[in-house]
């Protein structure tokens, strides 16, 4: 049984899925190196436009790191496999469309670094979500000290991290930790339909875009507005600048080819 699923259903866009739904899909070494592949494989698309992410059955996104395997590892192992969801987690961070998150159940730890390495996130009504380590005597490791204050904001991170709290899907969305709540049956849906409301933009603009504002986060105004001119000109010379103001123009749906 294959733990990554990948499927390709809508034109530019992929799902990729975590398929240990009896181990509420949590991040086993095997299930890491077959995630590794997939981005890979997706990395080399050019068409591609957006990717989301989300877990196998209706209980959990990701519970994190396999506690289960990780118990009969030893030390140097453990370090090893902890650097591997780190690295892994990066990659989906700094891959280079759009990736939303459809987070259908538990998101904890790793879990929930996972997602926040995702640019979008969306959560069924079910979905509960943490950075429990600290409950674990360890602390985030996979980029969760990093990436929640950026998105919530410091002072609450704080909070959630140092109480290992555990919250709802509407009480992530009410500090924006994710952008949406829907109902169980219908996450899959809705995160197709973002998906696609992408997609139907051209790909060299969305990765200009994602660049543009990944890179500018963390430095001065003047620095960030220097990288969106280098990424905005990158576009002046694609073949889909021109098809955008022809299809202005003409009054029609451009048809972006993303050259």
């Amino acid at each position: 049984m294959k733990l990554i699923e990948m499927n390709r259903e809508t034109k530019g866009v992929a799902i990729i899925t975590l398929n240990r739904s009896e181990a509420a899909n949590a991040l086993s070494k095997a299930l890491l190196l077959e995630l590794n592949e997939a981005i890979a494989e997706l990395q080399n698309d050019s068409q591609l436009r957006a990717v989301i992410v989300t877990g196998a059955g209706e209980k959990a996104f990701c519970a994190g790191a396999d506690l289960k395997e990780r118990a009969g590892m030893e030390e140097a192992e453990v370090k090893e496999t902890v650097k591997l969801i780190g690295s892994t987690i990066t990659k989906l961070a700094n891959f280079p469309v759009p990736v939303i998150a459809a987070i259908n159940g538990a998101a904890f730890g790793g879990g929930l670094e996972l997602a926040l390495a995702c640019d979008l996130r969306l959560a069924s009504e079910t979905a509960k979500m943490g950075l429990t380590e600290t409950a674990l005597g360890i602390i985030p490791g996979a980029g969760g000290t990093q990436r929640l204050p950026r998105v919530i904001g410091v002072a609450v991170a704080k909070e959630l991290i140092y109480t290992a709290r555990r919250i709802d899907a509407h009480t992530a969305n009410s500090i924006g930790l994710v952008s949406r709540v829907v109902a169980q049956g219908k996450l899959i849906e809705e995160a197709k339909k973002l998906a696609q409301e992408i997609a139907e933009n051209a790909p060299l603009s969305l990765r200009a875009a994602k660049a543009a504002i990944n890179e500018g986060l963390d430095v001065s105004l003047e620095a960030g507005l220097a990288i969106e001119k280098i990424q905005y000109n990158t576009t002046i010379r694609s073949n889909d600048r021109l098809e955008g103001l022809a299809a202005f123009k003409e009054k029609r749906k451009p048809v972006f080819t993303g050259k």
